[in-house]
C-alpha cells in the first residue's frame, strides 16, 4: 500500500473568500497529481495573521460548521481525495487554531485544535487564542486501504507527548499543519518524532515570502533502518524548496508496517511505571 500525500505550500490572498477560492484550485491541483491526501498550512482560513484586537480577532474567526470548512468537506467527496483544512475556529471563551480532517466521502474524521498554544508573552504569540485538550487519531478509508491517522499543530511538534500519546493510540500516519520557519533543528524534531515513534509526518508549511515562514514542507516515512542496507538510511523522503507550490510526496506503508513490526522503537521496551513525572507540573 502506496499513499500519495499532497502538501499545500501556498501563499494567503489576504481574503477568506480568496483563500477559499486559491485552497480549491489547490485541492484540484493535488487530485491531479494523484494525491490521496491534501494538507493545508496552519490556520489557512485567516493566512495565520489574526488580531490581538477581541472584536477583530471574533471577526476573523469562522464556525467549524460554516460556509469555509463546509466547502472542503463536499471536495473532498468530489474529489474522491482526503482533506485537512485548518482554520481560525469560532470558540468560547476564545477562538482556537484548528484542523477538520475530510475521508474521500466528505466525512469528518477529527476536528483537532492546537493543544500546546504559543504563548510567549509577546505582542503577535496566541495567547489570545483557546488551546485544544486532546488528540485524535482516526481509521482513514483511502482507496488503497485504510490507515490510522493523526494530527499535530506546529508548536505542538516540540513536544514529544503529542506524538507519543497519537503513537500509543494506534497512529501510523501525523499531519501537521505549520506556520513558522522550518530550519535545521525544527526539522530535527520531526526526525526525531517520526524515529522514536516509528510513524510517518508529513508536514505543511507556508512558503517563503509569508511573515516568519520558509517552506520546507517534508513528509518523513519513519522507517530508519532496512534488513537490506548495511547503515540506517534518510527517513526524509521529499523535503520541498521555500517557494510555492503543490508538492506531492509517497508513503510507502506496506514498508512502514514491516518495520513497525520487527523493530523495536515506539511501544516494545516501555517503562510507564518510572514515567509519572512527565504528567505532574511545574518542575522548573
Amino acid at each position: 500500500m502506496k499513499l500519495t500525500i499532497a502538501l499545500l505550500q501556498l501563499l494567503p490572498t489576504g481574503s477568506l473568500k480568496g483563500n477559499m477560492e486559491k485552497g480549491i484550485k489547490a485541492c484540484f491541483q493535488a487530485k491531479e497529481k494523484g494525491a490521496d491526501i491534501a494538507i493545508f498550512p496552519e490556520m489557512w482560513s485567516c493566512g495565520y495573521v489574526f488580531s490581538h484586537e477581541e472584536a477583530s480577532l471574533r471577526e476573523c474567526a469562522i464556525p467549524r460548521y460554516g460556509s469555509f470548512v463546509k466547502r472542503f468537506a463536499e471536495l473532498a467527496a468530489e474529489l474522491d481525495m482526503a482533506i485537512a483544512i485548518t482554520f481560525l475556529e469560532q470558540h468560547e471563551p476564545k477562538p482556537r487554531n484548528t484542523v477538520c480532517f475530510f475521508d474521500r466521502h466528505g466525512k469528518i474524521q477529527y476536528c483537532y485544535s492546537k493543544v500546546h498554544i504559543c504563548n510567549f508573552g509577546e505582542e503577535d504569540d496566541e495567547s489570545v487564542l483557546d488551546a485544544g485538550d486532546d488528540f485524535f487519531v482516526t481509521e482513514l478509508d483511502t482507496k488503497e486501504g485504510v490507515i490510522k491517522v493523526g494530527s499535530m499543530i506546529c508548536y505542538d511538534r516540540e513536544f514529544p507527548e503529542s506524538a507519543r500519546v497519537m503513537m500509543l493510540k494506534g497512529a501510523e500516519l501525523l499531519l501537521v499543519p505549520n506556520a513558522c520557519p522550518m530550519e535545521l533543528n525544527r526539522l530535527a524534531q520531526l526526525r526525531g518524532r517520526a524515529y522514536e515513534n516509528m510513524l510517518a509526518i508529513a508536514t505543511c508549511n507556508y512558503p517563503a515570502p509569508h511573515p516568519d515562514c520558509n517552506g520546507h514542507s517534508t513528509l518523513f516515512d519513519g522507517v530508519v533502518y532496512l534488513p537490506e542496507l548495511p547503515d540506517s538510511r534518510d527517513t526524509c523522503v521529499f523535503e520541498a524548496g521555500e517557494g510555492e507550490g503543490v508538492y506531492v510526496a509517497e508513503l510507502d506503508v506496506d514498508m512502514l508496517r514491516e518495520y513497525r513490526h520487527r523493530e523495536v522503537w515506539g511501544c516494545k521496551n516501555r517503562r510507564p511505571e518510572v514515567y509519572g513525572i512527565i504528567s505532574e507540573r511545574n518542575h522548573i
